[in-house]
C-alpha cells in the first residue's frame, strides 16, 4: 500500500482520486510520525522509505518471536 501510495505522487491528480483518497486515509497515518523525524531532501521525501524499513523489522522481528514460541511447544 506504501508502495501504491508513493507512486500515485508520480501521476497528476492520482491522490485525488477514489483509490489515491483511500491509500491516503491508511498510508498517511503511519507515515505522519516518520515525516516529523525525517526531513526531505528538495522535492524527495525519504520517510517512506524509513517507513518500509520499520516494517519490515517489525514484521521479521514478529516472525522470530513466533518461530521461537513454536518451536517452544514441538
Amino acid at each position: 500500500m506504501i508502495i501504491g501510495y508513493i507512486l500515485l505522487s508520480w501521476f497528476p491528480n492520482a491522490r485525488e482520486s477514489f483509490i489515491g483518497d483511500l491509500l491516503g486515509k491508511v498510508v498517511e497515518p503511519y507515515l505522519r510520525p516518520f515525516r516529523k523525524i525525517i526531513p526531505t531532501i528538495g522535492f524527495i521525501d525519504l520517510s517512506p522509505i524509513v517507513a518500509l524499513l520499520a516494517l519490515n523489522f517489525v514484521v521479521e522481528g514478529l516472525y522470530q518471536v513466533i518461530a521461537f514460541i513454536v518451536r517452544l511447544f514441538l
